[in-house]
């Protein structure tokens, strides 16, 4: 089968490499020049948490231990208060899982290079989707949140689609290497949470440290001189190399944060059958790592859903969707994660709660698992994590027990069990 798939990003490549394994021809065409040649666009390239559900799908073709290899694990926050004072929280009880820091170009020229080994892959730069798509083909636009492949399937009659955008803002900046090392653990996602607003950073193989500010667009509007810049950053962010994030401030743009939602995903356009993937079907705000992730899951589920349809496409993109269509839960998970981020993971009340839901899956390992564990470090169906969750707290509240009170039960349940 030839197949057509729009984006050369990192699901359009980690795509082309399933489905030629699969022994289709694939045909991948994307509008940038090559990247590995032209460079990764400027003050765009959020660094990656790549976690349990994208090192799943790399792990199917074999390439986990290439692309970990430059990964830098991180098992835990560092939280930085406004007077230096540091605090970190590790993402799961023991320390025992860890995301993974990758940049974003790095991971991306991997991808192109691993499906560029496939025999039946051809990638086509500096080619945009032409009017008419080709006829007979099988067209999968995997062309991130403003996909020109949707765009032309939101023209047929009852495709529902929605785009919100968040009234923040984002801008990269760079720590670079202190005296040769890192000028913070390494070993930590950096979050200066500050209400309204925050910073995180996050660590490279040459102990640099890249940096994404989300602002309000207002803030971001209002500083202007160099004088207000730095002065607003010895204020909010004191601990932090002041005189690179300055620099960057100026040089770097802002970008954008969207959840787009989209039904159908798939549909045929005269005999092309046409289909969405990663971005392009459900884009969504970065607050939970999981974009890549979800991603990358896709090309696991669409892969899937081939092996079990004869790789009959129409049929399997109408089952992937059906099944993948809980992507709108996670897209609802990063909204309220970002409100977590900015402006809970400081507090004492938030920390508690933190080390209680550790405690509690220490103490009934299996059986109780933190929302933020089942996302990150399972592959389990975002729909029934929350499920599972509102189990989970649907217990403390049929028990009408505080959370240090229900701790306290399910311990001593479990000893009178095990004794």
């Amino acid at each position: 089968m030839e197949v057509t798939v729009v984006g050369a990003g990192l699901v359009g490549c980690l795509l082309a490499c399933f489905l030629a394994r699969r022994g289709h021809r694939v045909t991948v065409h994307e509008r940038r020049r090559d990247p590995r040649v032209a460079g990764a666009d400027r003050g765009r390239s959020i660094n990656l948490a790549i976690s349990e559900r994208g090192i799943d799908a790399l792990r199917r073709l074999g390439l986990d231990g290439e692309v970990l290899a430059r990964a830098i694990p991180m098992p835990g926050r560092m939280m930085h208060a406004v007077d230096g004072s540091l605090t970190f929280q590790p993402y799961s009880a023991g320390g025992a899982h860890a995301i993974n820091s990758i940049s974003r170009a790095d991971l991306n020229h991997q991808l192109l290079d691993a499906a560029g080994k496939h025999d039946g892959v051809t990638v086509i730069f500096g080619h945009r989707v032409e009017a008419e798509l080709p006829p007979g083909a099988v067209v999968i636009g995997a062309d991130g949140a403003h996909s020109a492949v949707r765009a032309k399937l939101q023209a047929l009659p009852g495709v529902d689609f929605s785009q919100s955008y968040l009234d923040y803002g984002y801008k990269e900046l760079s720590i670079p290497p202190r005296d040769g090392d890192y000028a913070m653990d390494p070993g930590a996602l950096h979050i200066w949470p500050r209400g309204r607003s925050m910073m995180i950073a996050l660590p490279n193989p040459d102990r640099s440290f890249t940096c994404t500010l989300f602002w309000p667009h207002e803030t971001f509007a209002r500083l202007r001189t160099t004088d207000e810049i730095e002065a607003y950053f010895a204020e909010h962010y004191p601990d932090a190399h002041l005189p690179a994030l300055a620099a960057g401030f100026r040089a770097n743009p802002v970008g954008h944060l969207v959840t787009m939602r989209c039904a159908p995903w798939h549909a045929r356009l005269g005999d092309t059958t046409v289909g969405l993937i990663g971005d392009a079907a459900h884009a969504i705000v970065p607050f939970y790592g999981q974009g890549a992730n979800c991603g990358f899951e896709d090309c696991v589920e669409l892969d899937r859903c081939l092996d079990e349809t004869g790789d009959d496409f129409p049929a399997a993109l109408d089952r992937f969707e059906r099944r993948r269509k809980d992507t709108d839960v996670i897209a609802r998970l990063a909204l309220d994660n970002f409100v977590e981020m900015r402006d809970k993971v400081g507090s004492k009340t938030f920390l508690a709660g933190k080390r209680l839901e550790h405690a509690l899956e220490r103490a009934l390992p299996g059986r109780y698992v933190s929302r933020y564990e089942l996302v990150s470090f399972s592959t389990t169906p975002y729909s029934q994590v929350e499920r599972r969750v509102a189990r989970q707290r649907g217990l403390a509240a049929a028990a009408g027990l505080g959370a240090a009170a229900l701790s306290a039960l399910l311990v001593r349940r479990l000893r009178a069990r095990s004794g």
